[in-house]
């Protein structure tokens, strides 16, 4: 099995380092590590230490410092649209994504969505799917922790989009399957999954000037196992699985 991964704002610049705070608890009391086992230290940005525990303690531990490496940013990045579905739907989507390797995550304010994020009922459902998004990351032991981004309405979805270097609508009614769609081969590519009942004819028009939209198969997933299975795909057309 690989190091486990516990997640630290900057990694340290000497031999030495201690564990502590909430990811030193876990790493001391939950999964009690003991010295000689060795163990990751992550910015979330690419930056990684292998590193060796020399001495445990409740609530912290005491590390030799083996390496540091930087990995690359991924490229293509792969960003997810997620239209807010109804229920924990919406975290257990996050947290497959980020398993399965999206690099972004934006919530989609659709017009269809049932659940509305206001007020500070929605900062506490995106700190819940950032909080998802984060434990998710150690989880599947990223260098690169999978942001979040702040809800979006359409118009400023369309707007954010024009940034990415290939958008692929995910609609029922599409002909083009996405195992055959050319894929951008850097840059970013974004996958927009619209909500319980469906992108609405006004969204898809709106999306359409980013060419026509594509779909999974003959059935129809529900929106939170729809970003996963099309990341899937994506993942396996661009050789990473």
């Amino acid at each position: 099995m690989s190091d486990p991964v516990f997640l630290v704002d900057a990694l340290p610049d000497g031999g030495a380092f201690t564990l502590d705070g909430p990811e030193g608890h876990h790493a001391a009391d939950v999964q009690r590590l003991q010295p000689g086992e060795t163990l990751l230290l992550a910015d979330g940005a690419g930056g990684v230490a292998s590193a060796r525990v020399v001495h445990a303690e409740r609530g912290l531990l005491r590390l030799e410092v083996l390496d540091r490496r930087t990995l690359p940013d991924p490229d293509p990045k792969l960003t997810v649209v997620q239209a807010l579905p109804k229920g924990d739907r919406g975290e257990r989507a996050v947290q497959m994504l980020t398993e399965i390797g999206v690099d972004e995550v934006i919530p989609w304010a659709a017009s269809r969505s049932i659940v509305q994020w206001k007020g500070p009922r929605g900062d506490k459902a995106r700190a819940k799917w950032e909080a998802t998004a984060r434990e998710a990351s150690k989880q599947a032991r990223r260098a690169h922790l999978a942001h979040v981004a702040e809800l979006h309405t359409t118009k400023q979805l369309v707007q954010r989009l024009r940034q990415a270097a290939q958008v692929l609508v995910l609609h029922e009614e599409a002909t083009l399957p996405l195992s055959r769609v050319d894929l951008a081969a850097t840059g970013e590519i974004a996958l927009v999954i619209g909500p319980e009942g469906s992108i609405s004819p006004d969204e898809l028009a709106a999306l359409g000037e980013f060419g026509e939209p594509v779909r999974l198969g003959d059935t129809v997933l529900r929106t939170s196992t729809a970003g996963p299975a099309a990341l899937a795909v994506l993942q396996a057309r661009l050789g990473r699985w």
